[in-house]
């Protein structure tokens, strides 16, 4: 019985978490992404994650607070997805920018991103296609 209980309290906590936001790269190519939005109080992006062909991955683990972020990812090649919201972004492997204004006067590239509307769930799912 203890060992019944035991293993059904690891199963519990053993359990992944609510994804969040996640996207899914169902695409032929790695895909590098960043991800624009507020935190209540600045603006700001951070990236890059590399999403393999066919596997999904994490941004925003938990619960969402907002109802709209935005994305902007490349498969290194000719496929983009992007749009017309500005965000800055670093060549770095990994980045976190506070604010998107003056991206070049501070080192940074500006690119488009597509907004998000999640429709205030707090748990999202999205995809890239070709």
């Amino acid at each position: 019985m203890r060992l019944a209980l035991a293993v059904l309290m690891l199963l519990a906590f053993a359990a992944p978490a609510q994804a969040g936001f996640a996207l899914c790269n169902k695409t032929a190519h790695p895909a590098r992404v960043a991800l624009g939005r507020f935190n209540g109080t600045d603006w700001g992006s951070e990236g890059w994650w590399t999403i393999a062909p066919g596997q999904c991955g994490t941004l925003v683990p938990g619960a969402l607070d907002a109802r709209y972020y935005y994305l902007y990812a490349s498969d290194g090649g000719s496929g983009t997805w992007d749009g017309t919201h500005g965000f800055c972004v670093a060549a770095s492997e990994r980045f976190v920018i506070v604010g998107r204004e003056d991206c070049a006067g501070r080192g940074y590239e500006r690119k488009g991103f597509y907004e998000v509307d999640t429709h205030e769930d707090t748990d999202v799912v999205k995809s890239l296609s070709d």
